[in-house]
């Protein structure tokens, strides 16, 4: 395809300088890219929603000084221009849409006449994204007029429903700009796979306005099912997302945008075998501590992480795999880690202590939890260690530790961050069943860890052509609505397989890891997104 090349980008989403979820990395990774490419004719646009201090990741500049006060005066838009503090360092905009709350039954009903946006039964954040959605529009609007863009190409790019309202917006006041909307994981399929349905062997049975009804959806899914078939260019990131895209929203993707990532977050040389010693000789420390006994030299860390979505992330598999893994020949220690917030009062204060005066002799009551739980004997993750019978004594051959807290640096265990202790571990497994696309195996492959997905995850999908065993770096599980034994099998034997492995073989299947995850780069994904604002700008022609 010939491209288009834009004039000017705008993207939006509730995750710029605003780090919730994943789509964060999929932009703040992204931007470097395009920042290069279209320098500050590249801007994104976030939601304000700091009141009383500065919005973190962002640095305040005076770029645009006198459009801010004409906004601000002219069109009611409270607005800050600054740079995003990563990689490209780009133009941002964050708007207060908090304002637009009062008008917004107003707002919906212009939106039900124009578009048929359904917002009657709207509950829990529907609103506050819905308005910032609207305010993006408006920023959009007020941008363009002021400076005299209207002759311009311009692409307006929206993600996720949160920013649906947007894209009403443009194609209701400025028609002439390319408008793509990208769905990262639709609402109702989310919310099926969440509910305990069976999403993908029935997928073809669905009908997305019914689900929407049954599950209490209709607001979401309304907004994000407008939204994908009148945009000008519609896109979503993994072909297993499109299908649920062309049944449930009833409109196929115009193209497939894979997320791609840059791994300058990933030490180098000399640096990484530092970095990695340290993360390992933490690791170690805090689970002697929690155990009360010394772990074998050779033991072999693994881990799984991300939100705690109990079925979704397929944490239940992963516990499950290391009850079958305790039953098999392993010439090795394993010692497992769940990297998964949940709900905590903050660290275990008996742990603390053990850790700062390194008296690790004595085995603490429940030596599997790092962290105090608020409500323990509701966390799915703990009853399912007394479940499986895994109890972390030292003849065990397999060890689990539970770390329900996020890992920002100051958590008061490990006082790391997520990849400052990543990068010590030796194979991650994540067994997802509902994965758009996963960020979490590509992070580890580009750590050189060897991981462990399914292809029922957009990257187990993708890096399936590449590697499906893991003495080819990712191991890619096969899974379905009804075959979770064979995964919690499957799963269990390619740990034993890998622990059972010599070190230099080891080292070889982390060398494929850490190629693996190379051909994922923005520099080789990015052009899915030029395909995108060709698309779109080809339709205002």
């Amino acid at each position: 395809m010939k491209h288009i090349t834009p004039d000017y980008i705008f993207e939006t989403s509730w995750e710029v300088c605003n780090k919730v979820g994943g789509i964060y990395t999929v932009l703040s990774t992204r931007a470097r890219t395009l920042q290069t490419a279209f320098r500050d004719r590249l801007c994104f646009i976030g939601p304000d929603v700091w009141t009383e201090t500065l919005p973190p990741d962002f640095i305040p500049s005076t770029d645009f000084a006198d459009w801010v006060a004409h906004a601000r005066k002219n069109d009611n838009l409270n607005v800050r221009v600054g740079r995003w503090d990563v990689s490209g360092r780009p133009l941002v905009i964050l708007v207060d849409f908090k304002p637009f709350l009062e008008e917004k039954n107003r707002i919906y009903g212009d939106f039900w006449m124009w578009f048929g946006v359904d917002s009657l039964m709207a509950y829990g954040d529907y609103d506050e994204a819905s308005m910032f959605g609207y305010a993006s529009g408006k920023v959009l609007e007020s941008f363009i007029n002021y400076h005299n863009l209207g002759k311009k190409k311009i692409v307006a790019h929206f993600n996720e429903w949160m920013t649906a309202f947007g894209v009403c917006y443009v194609k209701h006041y400025l028609p002439k700009v390319a408008t793509v909307f990208t769905t990262h994981a639709t609402s109702i399929g989310r919310s099926i796979a969440g509910n305990h349905k069976p999403l993908y062997d029935y997928l073809h049975e669905y009908n997305g306005d019914q689900m929407a009804a049954e599950l209490n959806m209709v607001a979401r899914h309304s907004i994000e099912k407008i939204a994908a078939n009148i945009s000008d260019c519609f896109t979503t990131v993994s072909d297993i997302t499109n299908k649920e895209c062309t049944q449930l929203l009833e409109k196929e993707a115009d193209v497939v945008t894979p997320n791609g990532f840059e791994d300058d977050f990933v030490p180098k040389g000399v640096r990484f075998s530092s970095v990695r010693k340290a993360a390992r000789t933490k690791l170690r420390e805090v689970a002697e501590a929690l155990l009360g006994y010394e772990l074998k030299d050779n033991a072999l860390f693994i881990s799984t992480s991300g939100r705690y979505e109990y079925k979704n992330k397929g944490i239940d598999a992963f516990i499950e795999s290391l009850k079958l893994l305790s039953q098999r020949h392993l010439s090795r220690e394993v010692v497992a880690f769940i990297l998964v917030p949940a709900w905590v009062h903050g660290p275990r204060q008996d742990l603390s202590q053990k850790l700062r005066t390194r008296s690790h002799q004595k085995k603490l009551d429940n030596p599997f939890c790092t962290h105090a739980l608020v409500e323990p004997w509701n966390d799915p993750v703990m009853s399912a260690i007394q479940w499986f019978h895994l109890t972390n004594r030292e003849h065990e051959k397999v060890k689990v530790i539970f770390v329900p807290t996020y890992l920002n640096g100051s958590d008061g265990i490990f006082n790391r961050s997520y990849y400052d202790l990543l990068v010590g571990f030796d194979l991650t497994v994540y067994p997802s069943y509902y994965e758009p696309w996963g960020y979490t195996p590509l992070e580890s492959a580009a750590f050189g860890i060897p991981t462990i997905t399914t292809d029922l995850s957009g990257f187990g999908q993708w890096v399936s052509s590449l590697s499906q065993s893991i003495s080819m770096g990712v191991g890619v599980v096969h899974r379905s609505d009804y075959n979770y034994h064979d995964v919690v099998n499957n799963i269990s034997e390619m740990i034993a397989e890998y622990a059972n492995l010599s070190a230099v073989d080891q080292k070889t299947i982390q060398f494929k890891a850490s190629a693996i995850a190379k051909k994922a780069l923005w520099q080789e994904f990015i052009s899915y997104y030029y395909d995108a604002y060709t698309i779109a700008l080809k339709k205002k022609k």
